[in-house]
């Protein structure tokens, strides 16, 4: 497994870079006989990222309804609610690129099925996971997308916090220190399980945490230093977020 770090002039620059590089591996992961799997991130270089992915000048060398979208975390508010990265995603890549309906694994909100019983909606999308994964366990994901706090959370597990020793897929967090304070969240083990692991950072405010995680910190004091890619771990950094490397 290797890491390699990317930097980038500007956020925006970032943002191009690894929607070029998604369009690629997706179409590469396809040309190999697959149907490959991505796991999204929200925040504001997410959405960045994917308005550039549904721009692209290259992305008719993918077929789009033969990808496989999971989300790695989400909060756990109304289907309709702004702050939903499912939201976020589907306005700037996934309405307006022909993915499969059925291939878009969204975390369930709280108005939905299973109302505002988080540990229930946590457990249904755990159970959708292992579906997928067959043989009890969870797909191996082609390439899983994080973004990174400055109090080095990833996803939504944060910092001296119990979920990320979670043996489930998917976890309920309640009490954030970050609004809104329920969550679902994919835990450590299953931030682990993907080939590559593509970490996103723009921002001076996120390079001590950049740091931190590149230092193999304790995962639980930093838990951005946990989640590694099975065969290559990437970091996309603009300048800032790369300022104390």
């Amino acid at each position: 497994m290797t890491t390699e770090i990317l930097r980038h002039d500007t956020a925006d620059a970032l943002a191009r870079s690894v929607a070029d590089r998604l369009v690629t591996r997706l179409a590469e992961v396809q040309r190999e006989g697959r149907v490959p799997s991505v796991v999204l991130t929200g925040g504001t270089i997410a959405v960045k990222i994917h308005e550039a992915v549904a721009a692209s000048s290259a992305r008719d060398s993918v077929d789009w309804d033969a990808v496989e979208v999971w989300f790695g975390d989400e909060r756990f508010v109304p289907a309709d609610s702004t702050e939903r990265n499912a939201g976020q995603a589907a306005e700037a890549m996934l309405d307006r690129l022909p993915f499969d309906p059925k291939r878009l694994h969204v975390m369930p909100p709280s108005d939905g099925e299973y109302g505002d019983d988080v540990d229930a909606a946590a457990a249904a999308y755990g159970r959708e996971l292992r579906a997928s994964g067959g043989d009890g366990s969870v797909p191996v994901f082609d390439v899983l997308m994080l973004g990174i706090g400055p109090d080095g959370h990833c996803a939504s597990l944060f910092p001296g916090r119990r979920e990320q020793l979670s043996g489930e897929p998917a976890v309920a967090v309640r009490d954030s220190p970050k609004p809104p304070p329920t969550r679902i969240s994919l835990t450590m083990w299953v931030l682990r399980n993907a080939r590559e692991v593509w970490w996103v950072a723009a921002g001076e405010g996120k390079a001590q945490a950049v740091h931190d995680a590149l230092q193999d910190s304790d995962p639980v004091d930093v838990p951005a230093a946990g989640p590694k890619g099975l065969d290559r771990t990437l970091w996309f950094l603009d300048e800032a977020a790369a300022s104390r490397l």
